[in-house]
C-alpha cells in the first residue's frame, strides 16, 4: 500500500467515506435530500459518489486535512457559506463551458470556485384569511406602519435573513437598509424566534398575519402531516424590491483544491446542471432549478411564478458584515 492509498484509507474511515472513492462530497445537505441525483449520476455513469454529511467546521476540516483530504467536492446553502468557504483558499477554481453556459452569471463565482446549483425564493407568507391579494407586494412594504403588530419572523441574524438585510443594502445602502430594519422590527408581532415554518405556525395559530420564510418550507409542511394545516392557512408572496426583482438564495457546489478524483468531480458538476439533474434535484427538494427551462415539481409550478433579483450573490456576501452590524445596532431581535 502507497503513503496516499494509506492515508486515504485513515482519512475515509474517519469521515465515513469508503477508500478508493469515484467522488468524495463534503456536504451541509442531509444526504438524503441529494442522495436521487447522485444515484441518477451513478447509473449514467458508473461513477460512485460517497457523501459526508459534515454538520459544521467545513472550513476548519479541509484545512486541517489540507493536501491529504478525500473530498473532491464541498457542498452547502446560502451565498455566505460559499463565500467563506472560497474565502479560506481551499477551493480549485473551475473552467467549463458547460458549468457557465447552464449557470447564470450573478449565481455563480467570477473566477469559477463555486456554482449555484438550485435557488430558493425569501417570500412572504401571508393569511389567507386575513390579508388581501396585493396588500403586500415588495420587501419595502413591510416597513409599513400598517403591519404593526403582524409580522413574524424568525432571528433577524439568520443567514437567510442576512442574505436579505444584504440586498435590502445593495439597492438601498446602509442608511436605507438600516431605517427599513428599524421599522420593519417596529411591526414585529413578537420578538423573532423558531424556524420558518414556526411562523407559518403562528399565522394559523392567529399571532401575526405575515412572515418571511424560504420557498421550501412549504413544499415540506404539505408533505407533514402536523403542519399542513398550518400551509392551509397561507399563501405564497413573491416580493420584489422596488427597483429590483424577487430576493433569492441558493444551494452550491465548489471542487477542492486537494480533489483526488477531479476529473470525475467536474463531470459529477457539469451533470448535476443538466436537465435530467436540474429537474430531479428540484422535485425532491422543493427548489427551483439554474438552469433556464429545467422543469420544476408541479407543487412548486402552482406557487406561481417570479423574478429573481439580478444583484450577484457575490454583491450580497460582501454585505454581510454590514448587514450583521445593522441588525445588531437596531436591535432588532430585541
Amino acid at each position: 500500500m502507497t503513503l496516499r492509498t494509506a492515508l486515504f484509507a485513515t482519512l475515509a474511515a474517519t469521515t465515513a467515506l469508503p477508500a478508493l472513492a469515484d467522488v468524495n462530497i463534503y456536504t451541509t445537505r442531509q444526504p438524503e435530500l441529494i442522495q436521487p441525483v447522485m444515484d441518477a449520476f451513478t447509473a449514467e455513469t458508473g461513477i460512485a459518489v460517497n457523501l459526508a454529511f459534515v454538520d459544521g467546521g467545513i472550513v476548519e476540516r479541509l484545512l486541517a486535512e489540507g493536501s491529504r483530504s478525500p473530498a473532491d467536492l464541498v457542498m452547502t446553502v446560502d451565498i455566505a457559506n460559499l463565500k467563506s468557504i472560497a474565502d479560506a483558499d481551499v477551493l480549485a477554481p473551475v473552467s467549463s463551458e458547460t458549468l457557465d453556459t447552464a449557470v447564470p452569471a450573478n449565481l455563480r463565482d467570477p473566477e469559477g470556485l463555486w456554482f449555484g446549483l438550485t435557488t430558493r425564493a425569501r417570500i412572504i407568507y401571508a393569511s389567507r384569511d386575513r390579508v388581501a391579494d396585493g396588500e403586500v407586494t415588495t420587501y419595502e412594504d413591510l416597513a409599513d406602519d400598517k403591519w404593526e403588530g403582524r409580522i413574524c419572523t424568525r432571528s433577524g441574524v439568520h443567514n437567510y435573513n442576512l442574505a436579505l438585510m444584504s440586498a435590502i443594502i445593495a439597492h438601498h445602502g446602509e442608511e436605507g437598509a438600516a431605517t427599513w430594519a428599524s421599522e420593519v422590527r417596529d411591526n414585529l408581532a413578537r420578538t423573532p424566534q423558531g424556524n420558518d415554518r414556526a411562523q407559518v405556525k403562528a399565522i394559523w395559530a392567529g399571532e401575526c398575519d405575515i412572515s418571511l420564510g424560504n420557498t421550501y418550507y412549504m413544499g415540506k409542511m404539505v408533505n407533514n402531516e402536523e403542519q399542513i394545516e398550518w400551509a392551509g392557512s397561507v399563501r405564497i408572496v413573491f416580493p420584489t424590491f422596488e427597483n429590483g426583482g424577487t430576493h433569492v438564495n441558493v444551494s452550491g457546489i465548489g471542487l477542492t483544491q486537494s480533489a483526488p478524483n477531479r476529473e470525475e468531480a467536474v463531470q459529477l458538476m457539469e451533470f448535476l446542471v443538466s436537465p435530467t439533474a436540474q429537474s430531479i434535484y428540484a422535485e425532491e427538494n422543493y427548489e427551483y432549478p439554474v438552469l433556464d427551462g429545467a422543469d420544476v415539481s408541479e407543487l412548486v409550478g402552482s406557487w406561481g411564478s417570479f423574478t429573481a433579483d439580478e444583484t450577484p450573490l457575490t454583491d450580497l456576501a460582501g454585505h454581510r458584515a454590514d448587514a450583521l452590524r445593522i441588525m445588531e445596532e437596531v436591535n432588532f431581535d430585541g
